[in-house]
C-alpha cells in the first residue's frame, strides 16, 4: 500500500511542475493515434479525483468518438466562432479569423465534462453561501485531467466559443446538468514552448509580481524574500 504521508521525491516534484508548466491548450498538432483504454481509464480517474465542496463530486464525463455527433458540435462551434469575429475589426479581426481555435475532428476522441447542479441534494456541505462551488469543484476536474494528460503526453484543447444549450441539446443532457467543458483529446506531433496565443502575438503572459498584492487589493506586497524568489521564478 502507498505511504499517503511519504514526501515527494525530488523528481516527484519536479515532474508535477513540469506538467504545470508545459501544459498546452492544442488546437492544432492533434495525431490520428487512438488513445489506449487504460490511458484514457487513468485520465478520467484523475479527473474523479479531484477536490470538490462538500465532496459533491458534481461531474459526469461524455466520451465521443461518434464523427456525427462530433460535427454537429462543429457546426455549433461555427456560427458562435463567426458571430466572435465580429467583436473585433482591422487587424484585429484578421489575426483573429486566422487563428485556429478547435481540434474537434482532428482529435480521435472529444470529452464533454459536465456539472450536475442538483448532485448531493438540496443542502450541499460548504455550498450554502456560494452556489456556484459547484461549477468551481467541476473546473478542478478539467485541469487534474489536463495535467494528468500532459503527463501521459497527450495533448488537450478546450473549445469554449460553443453555444452551450445548443450543446446541451446535441448532447441530450438533463436540465440540471451543465456542459461545462467540452475537450479535445490526441496524442500530438509537438507541445509548443509557449502557448499559441502568445506566440502568435494575441496576449502575452502578465508578470506575476504584479499580480501579487499584500493585506488587500492593491497594497504592496513587503516580503522582500519573496518578491527576489517571484523575480527569480519569471526568468527560469
Amino acid at each position: 500500500m502507498t505511504d499517503h504521508n511519504r514526501p515527494f521525491s525530488d523528481n516527484e516534484r519536479d515532474g508535477l511542475y513540469r506538467a504545470i508548466y508545459e501544459r498546452r491548450d492544442v488546437r492544432s498538432q492533434f495525431l490520428p493515434d487512438p488513445i489506449p483504454a487504460d490511458v484514457l481509464a487513468r485520465l478520467l480517474s484523475a479527473a474523479h479525483h479531484a477536490p470538490s465542496v462538500g465532496f459533491m463530486q458534481p461531474w459526469d464525463f461524455i466520451v465521443i468518438d461518434s464523427t456525427e455527433v462530433r460535427q454537429s458540435v462543429l457546426d455549433i462551434f461555427e456560427e458562435e466562432n463567426r458571430k466572435a469575429a465580429d467583436n473585433y475589426s482591422g487587424e484585429r479581426n484578421t489575426r483573429y479569423k486566422s487563428l485556429k481555435l478547435q481540434g474537434i475532428l482532428e482529435s480521435p476522441i472529444n470529452l464533454c465534462i459536465t456539472c450536475d447542479r442538483s448532485r448531493g441534494g438540496t443542502h450541499v456541505l460548504g455550498r450554502n453561501s456560494i452556489v456556484e462551488t459547484d461549477l468551481f469543484s467541476t473546473c478542478l476536474a478539467v485541469q487534474n485531467l489536463w495535467l494528468a494528460a500532459r503527463a501521459e503526453g497527450i495533448g488537450v484543447g478546450w473549445v469554449s466559443i460553443l453555444d452551450q444549450q445548443k450543446l446541451a441539446s446535441t448532447l441530450n443532457l438533463p436540465e440540471q446538468v451543465y456542459p461545462l467543458a467540452y475537450l479535445c483529446l490526441g496524442y500530438v506531433s509537438e507541445f509548443l514552448d509557449q502557448p499559441e496565443l502568445q506566440a502568435k502575438g494575441w496576449r502575452s503572459r502578465l508578470p506575476i509580481e504584479e499580480l501579487v498584492h499584500g493585506n488587500g487589493w492593491g497594497q504592496p506586497q513587503e516580503n522582500v524574500e519573496l518578491k527576489v524568489a517571484l523575480k527569480k521564478q519569471e526568468r527560469n
